[in-house]
């Protein structure tokens, strides 16, 4: 059976064919779930993500790529623990958002859309202005006004039209929808096939480990992109029998906007009040997370959980990656916070195998960084 968009909420189909990112209802969709490739199906020859193509839902003829994937995964000594760090500032644009924007870019563009708009506070801004520009569409990206300058100065020098928005990150996601009918919303957050870039991360980090899965994988969330791909991907590892179990997930998130980790400490999958002030780790400052009910179902599927990091935290793992030769951003540092709480709660342990995602390079705040180091 082809796939198709599905709304998980009542799984009413959509044909791939028909430009859309939501639902009638005006409500999240998904691509029905894959069914996985084996160690055979993956092109050596092609040092990007796209070799694993052959585990998309559609054939992608012309690839829209600058090299995306394929970033190092480097074990270092942390604490008691050996953590595998997966470098994700090495793609193109410095963040994993690459993963995302290049195949759902690719597949808009093959069903015939020219220009997009996004909305982001950085790291998917920049990432969709570069891959847009190496495919020659328009992009426009609404931002908080608050977003690090370098962030923006990076849109900006990709050739895209930037909108400076005032208020929290929310209201530039408003705005953005609100102009969706001028021009195709291709938020990564909305549109599904963001989410069918991302789970590449897992099936590298299955390759990485010599076709076995993790023990742990720890990911900053929080719109939760990068933690969905890597359930998706492990789990149509697990159907197609390369897997003998799906590694458990854990989702990272500064206490000061801590939705994810409220909600599941509560043990709902629906919003749960939490004060929200300001956190260095502005990446992951989602407060209404759109996908919440699937990230808590993946969470709670691989018998992982959430840890809500207060700001001294994120700041000593950040300065202890760059002492280590990792220049990350804050946002990433969270993941290296959380394996130490992790480990010192008994939830992941020296013998496991564990894998940290540092999802972005310091050098998208490094004014921010600099400070936070000395």
């Amino acid at each position: 059976m082809p796939a198709s968009y599905i709304d998980p909420r009542n799984g009413r189909l959509y044909p791939l064919e028909q430009p859309r990112w939501c639902s009638d209802d005006r409500t999240p969709l998904l691509v029905t779930p894959g069914e996985g490739i084996s160690r055979e199906d993956i092109e050596p020859r092609m040092r990007s993500l796209w070799r694993y193509r052959a585990a998309l839902p559609v054939e992608i003829a012309k690839p829209i790529t600058l090299g995306e994937g394929c970033t190092p995964l480097i074990q270092q000594d942390w604490g008691d623990l050996r953590p595998f760090f997966k470098l994700e500032w090495f793609n193109p644009t410095g963040s994993f958002k690459d993963r995302g924007s290049a195949v759902m870019l690719s597949f808009l563009r093959q069903i015939g859309i020219s220009a997009i708009l996004e909305d982001s506070s950085g790291n998917g801004g920049s990432s969709m202005a570069g891959i847009g520009a190496a495919g020659g569409m328009r992009v426009k990206i609404l931002a908080p006004a608050s977003t690090s300058p370098a962030k923006i100065a990076q849109v900006r020098a990709y050739g895209a039209t930037v909108q400076l928005v005032e208020g929290p990150r929310e209201e530039s996601e408003a705005e953005a929808i609100r102009q969706s009918s001028q021009t195709f919303y291709a938020s990564h957050n909305w549109q599904p096939f963001f989410l069918e870039g991302t789970k590449s991360l897992a099936y590298e980090i299955w390759e990485d480990l010599g076709f076995r899965a993790p023990d742990n994988v720890i990911v900053p969330v929080g719109a939760g992109s990068s933690l969905l791909g890597c359930a998706f991907g492990f789990r149509e590892l697990l159907k197609a029998g390369q897997i003998t179990r799906l590694p458990r997930l854990f989702a990272a998130q500064p206490l000061n906007c801590s939705p994810i980790d409220a909600s599941f400490q509560a043990g709902v999958d629906t919003p749960v009040a939490r004060e929200v002030s300001k956190t260095i780790a502005e990446g992951t400052a989602i407060k209404n997370p759109l996908r919440l009910r699937e990230i808590i179902g993946a969470l709670r599927e691989s018998g992982g959980g959430t840890v809500a990091l207060a700001e001294d935290e994120i700041v000593a793992a950040l300065r202890r990656l760059a002492r280590q030769g990792l220049f990350a951003e804050p946002t990433s540092a969270s993941a290296a916070a959380a394996l130490e709480k992790l480990s010192a709660a008994g939830a992941i342990k020296a013998n496991e195998t564990s894998v940290a995602v540092l999802t972005g390079t310091g050098l998208k705040a490094a004014t921010i960084v600099a400070d936070l180091v000395q």
